[in-house]
């Protein structure tokens, strides 16, 4: 249908274009006609002017205008010509299109044809897959069916057994491995660690046993007890105001025992009475001035012990409030140990540490000399004695570091600087060797049936013996109830129990022994 539209269109075209050359002859036939007649009007008037002229004007204008009618009817016919020319190029280019679009129409009805056969086809296979599939689990419900019958073992049972055979041999190589890793790992360590400990100890010695506070003073006879207690008592009374301690005469025959919290007050106390003793003159203004001279003596003692031990430790900087709460510490003890020279002993041993791995000496040195000092307030101040030192340091300026070292060395808070940790370690060290602290034989037995108790708690335990001074604990075990891979974590169980309910210096060692023993007699 489009190929009779664009004839039409260019049909019409043409006529319209025949029409405008007709209209342009007529045009110029009538100027022609009007120009000769002007000639004519012109040459009448001018008869003299030349008849002759007029004709040849009306001659020449008639040729011209033949001459221009001819070539408009060429141009006419060339025009028409080349139209019909285009039209029919235009008519063969729609016909090729129509042919093309006619083609591409057939290859898409084909491709959709296939599209649908193969559509079928794969519809087809999935279910021929879909019944495979179904004889395929109908076949192997079929051999399941017939190997449990075979084997006399449900589904379930199987795979219960096959877990207990794979977690079996599962146990035995990762206890194989976790014993290799231990191993190694302990050769390494101890290795290492024995090396600088060694180190030391070696290059620090101290006396094995330390000295005790005395707060008992021995009268030299019966009459002094009555001049120390005077008229009414009033001596003792005075005493006590001054010295803020309580003074027992009558407990311990030729004794005097002085009583107090504040081990200041208890070590002024005694040299304000051996002073009166020694004077023979005991009245109430007599014992002011020998407490006010007590007290100058011991004020000059402290300041002197702090100050000879940070000399002798070689730590300097440290504030004077410090230094004093440090040389209080000369007149404290923990557990027999004297709480000044042990914290320079550690000083020393966390010194030696230090330089053998790198870490910052005088800031180990530093936390260890002062890591006690809490001890000296605590009757006055409620709290923990690391809490209470690591507060006092940093009230005073000394470094972070420093006082993060100190609040850590009893784990109330996690140790994350090497001096932190050497601080802690120096302190088992120095609390836990031999006669450094007196421990009646009372509690040492009550720590022994202790750690007995706590590995006894378990199940499986046969038998556990705490040896080595309660440094070790052995738990034997029964070999049917706890296996290889068992055996390392009650051994950990048993630690952390340990930890979380004993107080302790130093490491106690959770030996766990797992034996198997198969005996036989040849006849």
């Amino acid at each position: 249908m489009l190929i009779p539209l664009v004839s039409g269109k260019y049909q019409q075209q043409r006529e319209r274009f025949i029409v405008d050359i007709v209209l342009v002859i007529v045009a110029l036939i009538i100027g022609a006609g009007v120009g000769a007649g002007g000639l004519f009007a012109y040459n009448k008037k001018n008869e003299n002017g030349g008849k002759n002229r007029a004709e040849d004007l009306i001659r020449k204008a008639k040729n011209e205008a033949s001459d221009i009618v001819l070539k408009a009817k060429s141009d006419a016919t060339d025009m028409a010509a080349r139209s019909q020319q285009e039209e029919a190029e235009r008519r063969r280019e729609w016909k090729n299109t129509e042919h093309r679009l006619s083609e591409r129409e057939n290859n898409l009805d084909n491709k959709l044809d296939q599209l649908e056969k193969k559509t079928e086809r794969l519809a087809k296979e999935e279910k021929e897959l879909d019944d495979l599939k179904t004889e395929v689990r109908d076949i192997r419900n079929r051999q399941q069916e017939k190997l449990e019958k075979i084997a006399g073992l449900s589904k379930e049972a199987a795979r219960e057994k096959l877990m207990q055979m794979t977690e079996r041999d599962i146990k035995q190589d990762l206890a194989g491995l976790v014993a290799k890793e231990q191993k190694e790992i302990k050769h390494e360590v101890d290795e290492t660690a024995q090396a600088i400990l060694l180190t030391a100890m070696e290059r620090m010695s101290s006396e094995v046993t330390a000295d005790r506070t005395v707060t008992a003073l021995k009268l030299p006879d019966d009459d002094m007890k009555g001049r120390i207690i005077g008229k009414e008592g009033r001596n003792i009374q005075a005493l006590q105001r001054a010295t803020g301690v309580d003074i027992m005469v009558d407990d311990t025959p030729g004794m005097v025992v002085l009583s107090s919290f504040d081990p200041i007050r208890r070590q002024v106390a005694r040299y304000a009475l051996e002073r009166l003793m020694k004077d023979g003159r005991i009245n109430p203004s007599s014992i002011e001035e020998a407490v006010a001279k007590a007290e100058r003596e011991i004020e000059k003692e402290v300041i002197r012990a702090g100050e000879d031990a940070a000399r002798e430790v070689g730590v300097v900087g440290i504030p004077r409030e410090l230094i004093h709460l440090l040389g209080e510490l000369k007149f404290r003890t923990s557990y027999g140990q004297n709480v000044l020279l042990h914290s320079v002993e550690m000083a020393h041993i966390a010194g030696m540490i230090a330089e053998e791995i790198g870490a910052n000496k005088r800031v180990a040195k530093t936390a260890t000399l002062l890591h006690d000092i809490g001890k000296a307030v605590t009757h006055k101040i409620e709290g923990k004695h690391a809490d209470i030192g690591a507060e006092l340091a940093k009230k005073y300026g000394m470094p972070d570091n420093v006082v993060h070292a100190m609040a850590a060395h009893h784990d109330d808070i996690e140790a994350t600087t090497p001096e932190a940790v050497i601080v802690k370690i120096v302190d088992s060290l120095s609390a836990a060797r031999p006669g450094a602290r007196n421990i009646s034989a009372e509690n040492f037995a009550e720590r022994m049936r202790d750690l007995e108790n706590i590995a006894t708690s378990f199940p499986g335990i046969d038998k556990a013996y705490a040896i080595s001074a309660g440094r070790e604990i052995r738990v034997i075990v029964e070999p049917k109830q706890i296996d290889d891979l068992s055996a390392l974590k009650l051994a950990r169980d048993i630690a952390n129990k340990i930890e979380a309910t004993m107080s302790y210096p130093g490491v106690i060692k959770v030996n766990v022994i797992r034996e198997t023993r198969a005996v036989e007699y040849a006849k």
